[in-house]
């Protein structure tokens, strides 16, 4: 793979990471485990930063899946869940 190949690979992945990591936020008041999910998608934001040799996002977003987990923990479940 080609230097610029696997830039615009990077490049592509981090959207969409990102996206989903947006869109698990706005969906995570629906159901407890849409925080698991903005989670997931905070370490595969993380991924993204450290691949794209941007370490001071990829380490704030490895933070920020922590606190998703720990939020997810000590949200009670309904009884609809």
């Amino acid at each position: 793979m080609t230097g610029r190949m696997h830039s615009n690979a990077i490049t592509v992945y981090g959207v969409c990471a990102l996206t989903f990591m947006m869109m698990m936020y706005m969906v995570e008041r629906r159901h407890r485990l849409f925080i698991l999910a903005f989670a997931l998608g905070c370490l595969l934001s993380s991924l993204y930063g450290f691949l794209s040799g941007a370490w001071p996002f990829g380490a704030v977003e490895a933070v920020w899946s922590v606190l998703a987990v720990l939020r997810y923990w000590r949200r009670p479940a309904t009884a609809a869940e």
